[in-house]
């Protein structure tokens, strides 16, 4: 079959298009003809190279496709029906995973991490991450179907399962061209909270604005905080949806009002941020940590996508073959939404 792989660390030039054995299907596990697969500032990371990582190795963590086959166990699905992936993998069987809290496993990790992703023409996976599309979704793409998995389940850990998000809260939410940015936009509208979101042109200000946002802030040509007490008059806001890290972590902070918090699930500008304790606990503020999410996330979430109450957004198709521009492109924060291979 044919695959993208690395077989060592670096930019995007060490993507090879390249023809590799197909996997071997066991018994407790599903076959995916993958027909399309999303990138994520994880395979970035990864390609560039990450502890766990085997060369050579397939990045991709979100999958959607169709049903090749169905191992002996494997009992309740059937061939050609159309699927989606959760995008996490974990032990299934220790006291963490049986108490819905997957996300705490010791062996939690994520399709296209640790282990070969989707990047490829078929996957051999576990029964527990396959979620048939409904057939009321047939206008649902592969390549939509392949833009929801990571950045919803994560979006909605965060604002509903860490910060409880309810009716009436003001949420900044950095980023609205990300894909975790753009999914958490219309979560928060979803709760009927009040959104302020920023990025770093008028374009993809208008596009967050789009999807929900009630206000927008242009990141490099105003200084968040300040806009965000002028426009909370100056009360400051209750949440604050961080994923950039160092760059942005003290206007974060500064954006919250008394009380407020402030949840992250990423770094990307780097992960070394300072602060002082003494504010943290003046203003009695809260940082809450989010990993991903549970399966019973990814099921909540699916139901409000599956309804059309939330709707992924796609920027760019690229053909498997051109992952090596598909990563490039990404990397140049050209894109608002998400970013897909189509197999």
């Amino acid at each position: 079959m044919k695959a993208v792989r690395f077989h060592e660390f670096g930019g995007p030039e060490v993507l090879k298009y390249e023809d590799i054995p197909e996997p071997q299907l066991r018994k407790d596990q599903v076959m995916i003809r993958v027909r399309a697969c999303a990138l994520n500032h994880l395979d970035l990371w990864v390609r560039k190279g990450l502890p766990g990582v085997k060369l050579p190795h397939i990045g991709g963590s979100d999958i959607a496709g169709d049903i090749e086959a169905a191992g002996e166990y494997v009992t309740d699905l059937k061939g050609g029906q159309r699927v989606l992936l959760a995008p996490m993998t974990f032990c299934n069987h220790c006291a963490e995973c049986t108490h819905g809290r997957q996300s705490f496993c010791r062996q939690f990790s994520v399709f296209g991490n640790t282990q070969d992703g989707g990047y490829c023409e078929l996957v051999a996976v576990p029964r527990v991450n396959v979620i048939p599309i409904p057939d009321s979704c047939k206008g649902l793409t592969y390549e939509q179907a392949a833009s929801i998995p990571l950045v919803f389940l994560t979006a909605w850990h965060m604002l509903v399962s860490r910060t409880g998000i309810k009716p009436g809260d003001w949420v900044l939410i950095l980023g609205a061209g990300s894909g975790v940015g753009s999914a958490a936009i219309q979560i928060a509208k979803l709760f009927g909270a009040t959104v302020i979101t920023t990025a770093g042109d008028e374009k993809k200000l208008a596009k967050g604005r789009e999807l929900g946002a009630d206000f927008a802030i242009n990141h490099y040509q105003q200084k968040i905080s300040e806009e965000v007490k002028r426009i909370t008059g100056k009360r400051g806001v209750d949440i604050v949806f961080e994923h950039v890290g160092a760059a942005t972590w003290e206007e974060s902070m500064r954006s919250l009002r008394p009380g407020g918090r402030l949840v992250t699930c990423g770094a990307t500008s780097g992960p070394e941020a300072k602060f002082d304790i003494r504010y943290l606990f003046a203003r009695q503020l809260s940082f809450l940590g989010s990993y991903m999410g549970n399966m019973g996330d990814m099921y909540e979430v699916l139901d409000h996508v599956f309804s059309g109450r939330l709707k992924p957004v796609l920027d760019k198709v690229f053909p498997l073959k051109d992952a090596r521009a598909a990563h490039e492109y990404l990397e140049r924060s050209e894109q608002f939404g998400k970013v897909v291979l189509k197999v």
